[in-house]
């Protein structure tokens, strides 16, 4: 997301350590951004990646290969599981 092409109007107030401001203002000076489209761009992405296996489920070509592979495998017998599955539902009324 290009944040700075967006129009910003909701204001997001933050308390931070010293500590962890100066490890802030310091990053913003090495990446030559702003504090705000530095938080920003960083909090947004960060977002994303915890949101990812909740909202949708990517795979780079190599590892959808595989999880393909897996899925086209006949479904193993486990009787075990077929016996817990006959029995009467607890929960039933």
């Amino acid at each position: 997301m290009d944040t700075t092409t967006r129009r910003r109007n909701r204001r997001m107030d933050l308390r931070t350590t010293q500590e962890e401001r100066e490890v802030i203002d310091r990053a913003v000076a090495a990446t030559g951004t702003d504090l705000t489209d530095f938080v920003v761009s960083h909090a947004y992405e960060a977002a994303r990646r915890v949101l990812a296996d909740r909202d949708r489920f990517e795979l780079d070509p190599t590892a959808l290969a595989a999880w393909e592979a897996l899925n086209a495998r006949p479904a193993r017998q486990l009787p075990g599981l077929a016996k817990l599955m006959q029995r009467p539902s607890p929960f039933s009324e």
